[in-house]
């Protein structure tokens, strides 16, 4: 466990040094944050009736897709990972005496947790000095905001066990651009990124809790902003946590039967 938590060491702290590329994602972040903020208000002005969430907490929740942004994107790609498979360099990390799937899970998550610590931190202090209606709210309750912490940790670990199925299907298909861009694809819509999950039709909605992708991020963003109960949100923890244990069975089941067969690319 010491070596795997040193991939994640070194990973986490080399992401660290890039400052220009968190400001410059902290401004995109924002602008996004804006654009979708004012189209649901004008949405919400138009007298629309019976809407699944109200105002203050659809802004909040929007607000945190883009804070965390780091953490819950599924499109995300690693391409030194991807790098290695397609140049033939995986033969370097197979020449280490660690398990490969774990080696890639911790340098995925070491990347990401670096990258949210650099934006999230300046992002909500500039979010609590707002303005209304943009401003974003307190969590719904001191359980909530527990609760969130928890699903959140969860949905990070989630999050990262898709995502290295990413460069094991590359191993496959020598190339990330069919199957994974796909999956990702799929992703971005039942992740609640686009569209927060209560404005979809019912039967999108049922399709989604079918799937891992909106226990990533929808599910601890309804759950800070009061939109689910603490009950519903032990419910959709407890799916988070067997989601993960499948994910990762699969992708180390995928990574020793793809080991066996892998092809050396390059010259």
């Amino acid at each position: 466990m010491r070596a795997y938590l040193s991939y994640f060491k070194l990973r986490f702290i080399t992401h660290l040094q890039y400052r220009a590329a968190a400001w410059a994602g902290i401004a995109t972040q924002v602008f996004f944050g804006f654009v979708y903020i004012m189209v649901y208000i004008a949405f919400y002005e138009s007298g629309s009736a019976s809407l699944p969430m109200e105002l203050p907490q659809l802004i909040t929740y929007i607000w945190l897709n883009q804070a965390l942004l780091s953490l819950v994107n599924l499109f995300y790609k690693d391409q030194e990972l991807f790098s290695l498979v397609k140049t033939g360099n995986i033969v370097y990390e197979l020449a280490r005496p660690k398990n490969l799937y774990f080696m890639w899970y911790f340098k995925i998550i070491g990347e990401r947790l670096s990258k949210v610590v650099l934006r999230a931190i300046p992002f909500i202090i500039f979010l609590i000095f707002l303005p209304e209606p943009y401003k974003i709210s307190l969590p719904a309750s001191t359980g909530h905001f527990i609760l969130f912490l928890s699903t959140m940790t969860a949905g990070t670990l989630l999050m990262t066990s898709i995502i290295a199925l990413y460069p094991i299907i590359t191993m496959h298909t020598l190339n990330e651009k069919g199957v994974v861009g796909i999956i990702i694809s799929i992703s971005d819509i039942f992740s609640g990124l686009v569209v927060p999950i209560p404005f979809f039709p019912k039967f999108l909605q049922t399709i989604s809790k079918c799937m891992p992708f909106q226990y990533v991020s929808d599910l601890p963003f309804r759950i800070y902003v009061g939109n689910i109960g603490i009950e519903q949100g032990i419910e959709g923890l407890l799916i988070q946590l067997i989601w993960i244990i499948i994910l990762m069975l699969l992708g180390y089941i995928l990574m020793q039967k793809s080991l066996k067969k892998v092809v050396v690319q390059g010259g």
